[in-house]
């Protein structure tokens, strides 16, 4: 696709601000600061298994014995991304500076970097909660059993022992507004300075830790050939309630550069600005299972 750009008589040198550029999916990738990739694009996640008490012989050398097996979980970046665009400096005047390299940035981030890393991180807990077993919902939600279906997670998940203070639900407007309007719902409504009304859902019960992701992040499967599609096949995902701990995203590398006119042969007298990103998402596999509920359309 060549590049074009909007030569116009009047042009504003201010982007407009789009809506949208905040990333979802931020907090899944500071969890786990314990393990890192330093080298290669794979890691070695320990495993420990060791057998329990046993009856105790009150006589010599009478303990009883036990046995321990340890192992690994082997990881893989699988996320590598690219882009450039050659920029004739004619275009920096004749544009009124549109296209200089911080709105180019600032624009592939909002529209591009941004959107695609939570498409991609979202839909890969999703492929990886399938993989390992963990609980994946189809069940229509409505006002009168959301709250039953919410229930139903924190008491399996308490269940299991997952640390519930260490859960973050991500969900959609809809299902946030589901859940605003359950039956049964009790609420306290913080009457501002003024008459206003703030009906927001801030936490519910001890899950304090709510973000609302825009429903075209929030596929399970996006084509990533051409930028970042919802692939035809692609389900919506509702909700994910997760503790962070049971999974580990990374960018492990990310390189931006803009190199002058005359520095690479391909774009003759051109700028020429590069963007790459190497990422990756996966399950801690021991966790997972018991650590992530996911509720997706049937």
């Amino acid at each position: 696709m060549p590049n074009t750009i909007n030569y116009a008589e009047i042009y504003s040198n201010q982007l407009r601000e789009l809506y949208g550029q905040e990333s979802k999916s931020d907090a899944l990738y500071h969890s786990n600061s314990d393990i890192q990739l330093n080298n290669g694009k794979t890691i070695k996640i320990p495993t420990l298994a060791v057998s329990g008490y046993k009856d105790h012989t009150r006589a010599s050398l009478g303990f009883s014995q036990g046995n321990y097996s340890n192992d690994y979980e082997t990881k893989t970046l699988d996320h590598d991304r690219s882009i450039e665009f050659a920029v004739d400096p004619m275009d920096f005047d004749e544009t009124d500076t549109v296209v200089s390299l911080a709105n180019i940035q600032r624009r592939f981030d909002t529209t591009q970097a941004i959107p695609e890393i939570d498409c991609y991180t979202f839909s890969k807990l999703y492929s990886e909660a399938e993989r390992v077993g963990s609980a994946i919902k189809t069940t229509a939600l409505t006002a009168a059993n959301i709250l039953a279906d919410f229930d139903a997670n924190l008491e399996a998940l308490e269940e299991k022992g997952v640390p519930i203070d260490r859960l973050i639900l991500f969900c959609t407007p809809t299902y946030k507004t589901l859940l605003k309007n359950a039956e049964g719902i009790q609420r306290t409504l913080d009457i501002k300075q003024g008459g206003g009304i703030d009906r927001r859902v801030h936490s519910v019960d001890d899950i304090t830790n709510i973000i609302t992701v825009p429903s075209a992040r929030f596929k399970t499967l996006y084509d990533f050939t051409d930028g970042c599609k919802a692939d035809s096949t692609a389900k919506q995902i509702n909700y994910i309630l997760i503790d962070p701990e049971a999974q580990v995203s990374r960018v492990k590398y990310s390189y931006i550069h803009l190199f002058a006119p005359g520095s690479d042969s391909r774009t003759s007298d051109n700028y020429l600005y590069q963007n790459r990103k190497y990422n990756g998402t996966f399950a801690i596999d021991e966790l997972y299972k018991d650590g992530c509920i996911i509720h997706a359309a049937e």
